[in-house]
């Protein structure tokens, strides 16, 4: 079966071979190193002239994509680590995710001014990289007007969400890849024996698709409890849904958007008018986070018709090395199938 980070790769490859737009640039991505997670291998082979590697300056490589974009480029930015967003912040904040506003005059966004840049990068800790290394930050960025964030997962196909955002995006957009998700095959409806997996298409002014997915134990009662998840944490929740149904006979909707920001929410409500109560679950630090929102944005729509809401996530702790302390700091799926059933005990 093809993995995602072979998925990857392949939507790089063809991005750059179907558009001559689009160029590639970030840190040490040149064969045959290809990259510190081997996204890019082969890239810099196939296509010379338009993989650029950089000095080592998160800020300086996405404000030279940003004017790339400006002047109708398509750059796609690698960058290392995603703890080393905080270094491209500024660049993206304060210049990529306004330019479209700043610069047309009034009008449309669409009518002057474009800015079709994706930074993708790698999230996530469980590799004992330590605490720059191993964050999940994309909280940070979130909700942050003209930037758009994307998180693949292993259901569907993760190169076809890189590959559409890279072609038809017109404003900066984040594409978070969690490590893990890295070696894991990307499955489909019928890689998944035990679950109905279907997914509701979102379509947007620019015509950038991402779906959401919902996935359920096939032929199981109906779900007391809804699951709203992303990235890598999808397959963890995976496991942990079968556990429940087997073990204590607690059926679970999971719903797995790929869109982050601007958020849809409708997907999550929808499954928890049914079930009436609502667990989301993410690697990010608990604080003010993704789950955060979900819950006030259910909240605010469903009241009194929500029975039981909560939020799972990691520790508010940096991320050790050792391999022990971080596995108490990160949510996996122990404490998630706790979480589930203590739900269920209060409902």
């Amino acid at each position: 079966m093809t993995t995602v980070l072979e998925s990857l790769n392949s939507a790089l490859h063809r991005a750059l071979g179907s558009d001559p737009n689009v160029v590639f640039i970030g840190e040490d991505i040149l064969d045959p190193y290809g990259g510190a997670f081997k996204v890019a291998r082969g890239l810099s082979t196939a296509f010379p002239g338009r993989v650029l590697t950089t000095p080592i300056s998160e800020a300086s490589l996405v404000g030279l994509a940003t004017g790339m974009a400006l002047r109708g480029l398509r750059p796609v930015v690698e960058i290392m680590f995603g703890d080393f967003l905080a270094l491209a912040a500024d660049q993206l904040i304060n210049h990529a995710a306004k330019f479209r506003w700043m610069y047309n005059g009034g009008k449309s966004p669409s009518q002057q001014v474009s800015l079709p840049m994706v930074v993708r990068t790698p999230m996530g800790g469980r590799r004992g990289y330590g605490p720059t290394h191993s964050q999940t930050l994309e909280k940070h960025f979130l909700g942050v007007p003209g930037l758009h964030a994307l998180a693949p997962c292993a259901l569907g196909d993760p190169g076809e969400l890189l590959l559409r955002a890279i072609l038809n995006t017109q404003d900066p957009l984040l594409f978070i890849e969690n490590k893990l998700l890295y070696l894991l095959p990307f499955q489909d409806p019928d890689s998944l024996a035990e679950f109905d997996l279907s997914q509701s298409p979102a379509s947007h002014a620019e015509g950038l698709i991402t779906p959401c997915y919902s996935l359920s134990l096939r032929g199981a009662p109906p779900a007391t409890l809804t699951l709203a998840t992303y990235g890598y944490m999808a397959e963890l929740a995976r496991q942990a849904v079968l556990h429940l149904a087997y073990d204590h006979e607690i059926f679970v909707d999971m719903i797995v958007p790929t869109r982050l920001s601007p958020f849809e929410i409708e997907p999550i409500l929808e499954s928890a008018r049914q079930t009436g109560n609502l667990l989301t679950f993410e690697e990010g630090s608990l604080s003010l986070g993704w789950g955060a929102e979900i819950i006030a944005r259910a909240a605010e729509t469903l009241g009194t018709r929500l029975h039981a809401v909560r939020r799972l996530a990691a520790r508010d702790l940096p991320i050790p090395a050792s391999g022990p302390l971080e596995t108490a700091i990160l949510p996996g799926v122990e404490r998630l199938v706790e979480t589930c059933l203590d739900i269920q005990q209060k409902r």
